[in-house]
């Protein structure tokens, strides 16, 4: 039986991906000017940033317990086995939804195979997790192989990245007004990383150009085995210097794939255009 591979809009993986890994992508809501829209589907993440940069604050929310109730129960009625990876339940209830609505379907379908797993991880972090499940899954590995492999990897991704102005993360209760006003001042830039699930700071850099040469050296520091392994950056409506990071990690080492996309409406609403995050892991893939 083939496993389907559920994850949400918050994984960051286009279109494309989701089609031809036949992942099924569950929307987050997003809020702007009074509206309420559906990540990736009604909204796109180019909108949400060019408001943004007009001085607007966007608002998300979980995936609605009224979408999770019929797709879980659309794949209890077919029989299928699922496997729901979501976004780390420390950056958002979708989790916890799900976790619930699983109840109540498991209630009325006893049979109902599902598991509803917290990566812990977001954007193409969680995605490349998300993905490697697929890859799986397409080739008709089972349910315990595909829950063994995506915990290896949840456990193990690493995500480093920098914001382009600290206002953004002011306004989602990441830091201080005062550490945001002066940081903008001296040009001063964080570099974060994800701590089970969590949203930490690592440094502080001045200047862009530091940064970007700081989170290279922070993957040598960290990854292993990276030519074997699938690297992502996600940008805030910044391909250009996500390309420019990228040529940096070929320069340095033969990586098997980059893989470049767009940071979705549900995280850029709270990271801001020009954001740059890298994905990559510290152990050896599986």
């Amino acid at each position: 039986m083939t496993v389907k591979i559920l994850a949400d809009s918050a994984c960051d993986l286009s279109s494309e991906d989701l089609q031809q890994f036949n992942i099924e992508a569950l929307p987050l809501t997003v809020q702007l000017d009074g509206e309420d829209y559906e990540d990736g589907v009604s909204i796109s993440s180019k909108k949400v940033y060019d408001a943004m940069r007009e001085g607007k604050s966007p608002k998300t929310a979980q995936v609605s317990q009224q979408v999770f109730k019929d797709t879980f129960e659309k794949h209890a009625k077919a029989g299928n086995q699922v496997l729901y990876l979501t976004l780390s339940s420390e950056l958002s209830g979708t989790y916890q939804g799900a976790k619930l609505m699983e109840q109540e379907v498991k209630d009325t379908y006893p049979d109902f195979e599902l598991h509803v797993v917290d990566t812990k991880c977001a954007s193409l972090g969680y995605g490349l997790v998300v993905l490697r499940a697929a890859e799986l899954a397409k080739k008709g590995a089972n349910l315990d192989e595909i829950l063994e492999v995506s915990k290896h990897r949840y456990e193990h991704m690493e995500h480093i990245f920098t914001v382009d102005d600290l206002e953004y993360l002011y306004r989602g209760g990441r830091v201080s007004k005062t550490a945001a006003f002066v940081g903008t001042l001296l040009k001063v830039k964080p570099l974060l990383h994800m701590e089970d699930g969590k949203l930490i700071p690592l440094e502080k850099v001045r200047g862009s150009k530091k940064v970007y040469k700081r989170m290279i050296e922070v993957m040598e520091e960290r990854g292993k085995d990276l030519e074997n392994q699938l690297v992502a950056i996600s940008h805030g409506d910044a391909l250009d210097t996500a390309e420019h990071i990228a040529s940096m990690i070929r320069e340095k080492w033969n990586v098997k794939d980059i893989k470049i996309n767009m940071v979705g409406s549900s995280i850029g609403a709270h990271s801001g255009p020009g954001t740059i995050a890298l994905f990559f892991l510290n152990d050896t893939p599986k």
